[in-house]
């Protein structure tokens, strides 16, 4: 919802309290404005008709066009902005709205003396003054339209043709100022922007010396990798991307002129401090087919159309009556009851949840009840045919379930449960003709395919282990592409650890024969050290059959890869337990990806060597189809070990400890090694290592010559985890920075210890992804390395707030009571999803430094997978930290040995949290049942914020907003959650 003035009284709408609310991100209300009880329209509409410039200000809270002095913009650009927008909407619009259209396309404030000089630009647009004095009453048109426009009328304005295409989202309706303001975009997913309002191009001019068009088929090319990157791709990675896939360098000046793409793709700057940080986003082709559902899922609309008219016209054909479609749900991660699965790519489920297996249950109830044992229950159907809908008492437990004919015999028939998909054979005098009432529902049994087992979909091992693992339980279901068969990936969450069902369906594939079986007292040679964590831990790679054949497939696949000029195997659907290959010194590896970071920056684990990275979407690679059942075949190589026999456990080496194992392992190609105990609870093997190949002597073990050095007998600084960052030594000094291969080359930069997959994505925000742009390069050469903070440090701008009085789409990320919660602006969330992609490929790469920690000090700190920005509020004994999240409002407790200097390209973003207090009741010492009742309305969920009173303060992270908290997700009303507070604590003080 876009910042607007509203009246100064509230609505006392009565609170729902019965309402159960889900996952409001993906409400189908989320982009309806904001109404006012019918006592307050008179008031809002005068008001509106006294300040109609302020009708319709800026969406994001960063934007001022009435205050401070005029900035000096770039003309050229601005008029080609204006001329696209122009171009969408040729019947004119008025211009107190271009403002706000400019924001939201190009994520950019539209300068304020652009809107002075805009009847100067007559080459560009024309501007018609309406009757009104108001200079922001003038209607703006093409100037190719002038000979068309009436002076004598305003028009008018409607919102364009649903078949042009455009980057403003179809449900925002385009009209008058005064009749209504523009909802701005809400959010889809937690953690994305929707890639519905993928921004317009930002292109600059071109310089002259560059071509002024591309060639038809560098078109092609550069448009079939962006097909590949539906959630965007940036710009940096043309050039590496373009090579590696057509084996031509790309031309120099498409990066120098970026506005040479602008009928491909659309341009996003979401780092204005830095021009030369772009996105790409593919342009949706005008008139095509495809088209975009609630969730931001592509999905081919003739195609659907047609499936739903086979269906429908199926169901009139059988029974004269159509049944619904069944609509896949809207949220991220729904829960589903796994039937059975003869194939993979048709796994037969159930959806739980309202409108699904509760309203089953409820039609079913009252089916019972219809159909009931009295005299005048329906008589059984006399004639039957093949697909004939039907109600059917089962045999069982006498149920009334909805079934089709499959099969009429002399006494039976075979029927199949559309809404338990299984079948059975029964007698007729058992079916009965299907009350119209029970076609409302659509049938629940639901299909659905495994993602990433595609081309194994019938094999034999992973039929089994899906069965063992899932059929018949409740799981999660992460849907990563909507249609009739949506691909999923399955998550069990009823143990202590979220089990990947996919991952463990692909592991049923490894051939053991061609694993590395470690056997207690026996000695391996010519054994390779592929990493050493920070804790202690070693990946090892015993000489194997499957290694052998490991590498010799890899050699095959570099082969290949350089006769194919295609942009077949890019990478354009990550998902948590994919396998895939990447670059690691400088060639192709195995790895599996481990978290998503939004859709851009993901960590994935090279599983042959034991070393975690953080990287690009575009660096990775599908394994190519004539080397993938090979290579599915062959169990990770990498070995996890640990000495044996030393008097210090894993996890509490110091770092000298590490450093010298480091030194002496990871340059020596011909270690071996001594198994002495298998862990198999841990999954770790104990082991005496050596240096050569002399295992018979223990006094030549590394474990003894550790254990005779003062190295372990050092009081750590910290206890390290089997989380903290590991390294890839370099065969010079400890002080450099280890890398796990070039990041010239597109080879991941950084090592960290393997951890589990999590199941949620890493980064939330407005799913684009949030907020649309959810992962960035690292900086490619930072301006600022500083040992520790100091108190010169510079700090981002404070962020800017609309007037008192104002509204401003927000997000609360963190709710305690309505006396403390945190808000984040909506219309910045992706660039904070941008920043912290940034932040995860920079810091992942770097080596630990001893750094003086400072009490009220900014740095950047690791918390559980991300990067995040923060104050330091405390410093322990035992080597932790107390922190505060600036952008999230969280306190968390972290390892010193997690915190680095936040570098300055870090500190350009305005921190985006900000506390806050519920205005509208009166602040006392809330119950812990009012604070649970003020979580569940308001917490993780975009709300719409009216801005009642600033309290300023020296420090960003110190101010605190007093303001009115509306949640506009219901169709039918608008809730003021004061109003249900009040309520509330009025009812405590009955009972008291």
């Amino acid at each position: 919802m876009s910042s607007q003035n509203t009246s100064n009284r509230k609505g006392n709408q009565p609170p729902d309290k019965m309402a159960q609310e889900s996952d409001v991100l993906n409400k189908e209300g989320r982009n309806r404005r904001m109404t006012l009880p019918s006592r307050f329209q008179k008031e809002v509409h005068a008001h509106l008709s006294r300040n109609s410039q302020q009708t319709a200000p800026p969406s994001n809270l960063n934007e001022s066009f009435g205050s401070g002095k005029a900035k000096p913009y770039n003309p050229q650009l601005v008029q080609g902005h204006i001329r696209e927008i122009l171009a969408k909407y040729s019947n004119g619009f008025w211009v107190s709205k271009l403002p706000q259209m400019y924001r939201e396309l190009y994520k950019q404030d539209l300068p304020t003396e652009a809107i002075k000089d805009l009847e100067t630009w007559t080459h560009i647009c024309i501007v018609e003054k309406t009757c009104s004095s108001n200079p922001s009453e003038r209607l703006l048109y093409p100037a190719k339209e002038q000979t068309n426009t009436s002076s004598s009328s305003s028009p008018i304005l409607t919102h364009p043709n649903s078949a042009t295409t455009t980057n403003v989202p179809a449900d925002k309706p385009f009209q008058s100022s005064v009749q209504q303001r523009a909802p701005s975009t809400r959010p889809t997913r937690s953690g994305s922007r929707s890639s519905q309002s993928t921004p317009s191009s930002s292109s600059s001019p071109s310089p002259p010396s560059s071509p002024a068009t591309l060639s038809p088929d560098l078109k092609q090319k550069l448009e079939e990798l962006l097909v590949k990157y539906s959630s965007g791709l940036w710009a940096h990675a043309l050039p590496k991307l373009f090579q590696d896939t057509y084996k031509t360098k790309l031309p120099g000046h498409v990066l120098v002129s970026l506005d040479l793409l602008s009928d491909i793709c659309t341009i996003d700057y979401p780092m204005p401090d830095n021009p030369k940080r772009a996105i790409l986003y593919r342009r949706s082709s005008t008139g095509g087919g495809g088209g975009e559902d609630e969730n931001c899922n592509r999905r081919n609309s003739s195609a659907s159309e047609e499936e739903l008219r086979v269906r429908k016209e199926l169901g009139r054909r059988l029974s004269n009556q159509a049944v619904p479609p069944l609509q896949i749900p809207k949220e991220e991660y729904p829960s589903v009851l796994v039937v059975e699965a003869t194939n993979t790519n048709g796994v037969l489920l159930r959806y739980i949840g309202e409108g699904y297996s509760q309203a089953q249950e409820s039609m079913e109830d009252e089916m019972r009840e219809f159909y009931g044992l009295d005299q005048s229950s329906p008589t059984p159907v006399s004639s039957l045919s093949s697909g004939q809908l039907v109600a059917v008492r089962a045999e069982e437990e006498e149920e009334i379930l909805r079934a089709q004919v499959c099969e009429v015999m002399t006494d039976k028939v075979k029927v199949y449960y559309v809404d338990h998909g299984f079948s059975e054979v029964i007698s007729k005098n058992k079916v009965f003709e299907l009350h119209e009432k029970f076609f409302k529902l659509s049938f629940q049994a639901a299909k659905c395919k495994l993602a990433g087992l595609e081309t194994f979909c019938q094999d034999p091992a992973v039929l089994k282990k899906f069965e063992t693992m899932a059929s018949g339980k409740i799981l999660l279901a992460e849907i990563l592409e909507r249609g009739q068969t949506p691909l999923v990936v399955l998550y069990d969450t009823s143990q202590d650890d979220d089990i990947n069902i996919n991952a463990a369906c692909m592991k049923a594939l490894h051939d053991k024969s061609l694993a590395s079986p470690l056997q207690v007292n026996s000695a391996y040679m010519n054994v390779a050290i592929s990493s050493v964590c920070s804790d202690g831990t070693i990946y090892c790679q015993p000489p194997s059959r499957g290694l052998t054949k490991m590498n010799e497939t890899l050699e095959k696949i570099e082969t290949y890869f350089h006769s194919q000029v295609t942009s077949e195997f890019l990478v354009s659907r990550p998902f948590c337990g994919k396998r895939c290959l990447a670059r690691y010194k400088g060639k192709w590896s195995r790895v599996e990806i481990t978290n998503l970071h939004g859709s851009r920056v993901l960590d994935i684990l090279f599983i042959d060597v034991g070393v975690q990275a953080s990287v690009e979407v575009f660096e990775l690679r599908e394994i190519p189809p004539p080397f993938l059942r090979d290579l599915m075949a062959i169990p990770p190589q990498a070995v996890k070990c640990c000495l044996a026999d030393l008097a210090v456990s894993v996890g509490s080496w110091t770092p000298d400890a590490v450093q010298w194992l480091r030194d002496k392992v990871l340059n020596t190609t011909d270690c071996s090694m001594k198994v002495a105990k298998v862990d198999e609870k841990k999954r770790c093997i104990h082991v005496h290592l050596f240096t050569d190949k002399n295992f018979h002597d223990p006094d030549r073990s590394l474990n003894r010559q550790m254990a005779q050095s003062e190295l372990l007998k050092q009081q750590p600084d910290v206890f390290l985890t089997s989380h903290s960052s590991a390294r890839i030594s370099t065969p010079t000094s400890s002080t450099k920075t280890s890398s796990a291969s070039n990041s010239t080359n597109g080879s991941p930069t950084s090592a960290n210890v393997p951890v589990k997959p999590h199941l949620r994505r890493a980064l939330s925000g407005p799913k684009g992804s949030g907020g649309g742009g959810n992962t960035t390069t690292t900086p490619s050469s930072p301006t600022e390395t500083p040992s520790s903070p100091t108190s010169s440090l510079q700090l981002p701008p404070p962020l800017e707030l609309p007037t008192i009085g104002n509204n401003m789409d927000v997000y609360v990320s963190l709710a305690c009571h309505p006396g403390h919660f945190v808000l984040q602006p909506w219309g910045d969330m992706y660039r904070l999803v941008v920043l912290m992609g940034e932040m995860i490929l920079y810091y992942n790469k770097t080596e630990e430094k001893p750094l003086n920690v400072e009490k009220n000090q900014i740095y950047a700190a690791k918390v559980e997978n991300s990067w995040h920005r923060v104050l330091v509020k405390g410093v322990l004994n035992s080597g932790l930290v107390s922190v505060y999240e600036l952008d999230y409002g969280k306190h968390e407790l972290v390892s010193c040995t997690q915190l680095r200097p936040l570098i300055k390209e870090f500190r350009q973003l305005p921190f985006q949290g900000i506390t806050a207090q519920l205005a509208g009741v009166k602040q006392r010492q809330w119950s812990e049942e009012a604070s649970i009742v003020f979580r569940h309305h308001v917490e993780k969920k975009p709300m719409v914020a009216q801005l009642e009173a600033v309290q300023e303060a020296t420090t960003p992270w110190e101010r605190k907003l007093t303001v009115f908290l509306v949640d506009t997700s219901q169709e039918e009303k608008d809730t003021w959650v004061h109003d249900i507070m009040a309520e509330f604590a009025d009812e405590l003080t009955n009972e008291l």
